[in-house]
């Protein structure tokens, strides 16, 4: 597991729909508690919740997850710090994040197709 503030790269986001807590913990390098915590913290992180109150992690969530993250222990942000950022103006660059996000999964895709019709 990464240590905060180290800037080793995380693990490649897997092509799943849902994700549990154990799988985004892994993925993000921070621990189920934190999670947890952090859900109460960021009116935005909500994950789907199923049968017996088990959480389900959409891609999305895990990218968001990886951005509080990163201003936390990268950056040195407080949490009302990171929340405040991550609500304001500058959340309208995040939106860049998920529009190469997008363009990059849509060359992905017409890559596999290319490859289906050969």
């Amino acid at each position: 597991m990464l240590e905060p503030g180290n800037n080793d790269e995380l693990p490649v986001i897997p092509g799943k729909r849902y994700f549990t807590i154990g799988e985004v913990s892994d993925l993000c390098c921070v621990k189920p508690h934190v999670l947890r915590y952090w859900e109460q913290e960021f009116p935005n992180l909500k994950p789907v919740k199923r049968r017996g109150n088990r959480r389900y992690y959409q891609r999305q969530d895990v990218i968001l997850i990886r951005q509080i993250r990163s201003l936390l222990y990268d950056q040195g942000y407080t949490i009302g710090g990171a929340r405040q950022r991550m609500s304001g103006e500058e959340a309208a660059s995040d939106g860049s994040q998920y529009k190469q996000l997008i363009r990059q999964m849509i060359n992905e895709l017409e890559d596999v197709a290319k490859v289906l019709k050969v």
